[in-house]
């Protein structure tokens, strides 16, 4: 709980700390008290559809629950975030030989730091041999960001020179991860905007290549989205899950937003498992999701008592 009140901070004294400000006090509530509630919903990221489905929950548990006064709203509302906000599901990393997660994103999101926090989360938390392949092979400061994430982790990285192919790098990392007996193998990928439409045959080929060797593979693809985008990173979600088969996502960044929202709106437009959230630049600080935290961090206790 600590650390996602601690990473939260920004968030919980902007907007959120508005709404809190907004039901804290003994008055009734009003159509303002609505209005007002929607503007700063919308105002922290959440985007119109998901506020509306909030809003539309709220009022129904409102008006069956007889909650009049402001500090009850407040009470009701953050159950009704809680529970708009799925618990995530374990990953599907467990139970075969090798299992292989591929990451994809943006530059600039945050990705390859991303992939070397949960190699290290991998590694020591949860006990597993973990190795790296460098597949972003158009930039050769991602391969070398990766090798360095590599060394700091103490995790094994398969590379090639800038410019190879992306494909045969993931065929040789996951050749020799399996060979070498690795439990995880996390594969890096090209981070172009999301709008080329290359990237998709990219993808495509990189599944198509680690498939070969191991069944089913990638058993997760996992979209890196920066915290700090809002509405924009919502958008890039989209664009992706219309060129490879997203299974969840990790947030990062949002220790350095004063929104935070659009965790919910991730949730409530796409559908996909939240599994990690960045809240902060340490390597510990890439945490596992949890609802009921995050929720609370929001807003202010002391305004509660």
């Amino acid at each position: 709980m600590g650390i996602f009140r601690d990473g939260l901070s920004k968030t919980r004294q902007s907007f959120f700390g508005r709404i809190g400000q907004l039901l804290s006090g003994p008055d009734v509530i009003d159509d303002d008290t609505w209005d007002d509630l929607e503007a700063l919903l919308i105002q922290a990221d959440l985007g119109v559809p998901t506020t509306q489905a909030i809003l539309t929950e709220t009022r129904n548990r409102a008006r069956k629950e007889n909650v009049k006064k402001a500090t009850e709203l407040r009470k009701l509302l953050k159950t009704v975030l809680k529970d708009s906000l799925r618990l995530p599901p374990a990953m599907n990393i467990s139970g075969r030989e090798l299992s292989i997660i591929l990451i994809v994103g943006v530059n600039g999101s945050g990705k390859t730091t991303t992939i070397g926090k949960l190699a290290h989360r991998l590694r020591n938390v949860n006990q597993r041999k973990v190795m790296l392949a460098a597949g972003d092979t158009f930039r050769a400061a991602a391969i070398d960001q990766l090798q360095k994430w590599g060394e700091r982790v103490n995790v094994p990285v398969v590379a090639n020179k800038p410019g190879s192919d992306p494909a045969a790098v993931v065929y040789d990392a996951t050749a020799a991860a399996k060979a070498r007996g690795f439990d995880v193998l996390i594969v890096d990928t090209a981070g172009r905007l999301h709008t080329n439409f290359n990237l998709m045959g990219e993808l495509a080929k990189i599944r198509q290549v680690s498939g070969k060797i191991v069944p089913e593979a990638p058993h997760e693809t996992l979209l890196v989205l920066d915290g700090t985008t809002g509405q924009n990173a919502l958008q890039q979600a989209q664009k992706f899950r219309e060129m490879v088969e997203i299974t969840g996502v990790i947030v990062t960044k949002l220790d350095s937003t004063a929104k935070g929202g659009m965790i919910f709106a991730i949730n409530h437009d796409l559908g996909l498992p939240i599994h990690y959230v960045g809240l902060g630049e340490k390597m510990d600080d890439l945490v596992l999701f949890q609802p009921e935290y995050f929720v609370e961090s929001l807003f202010d206790d002391e305004a509660e008592k």
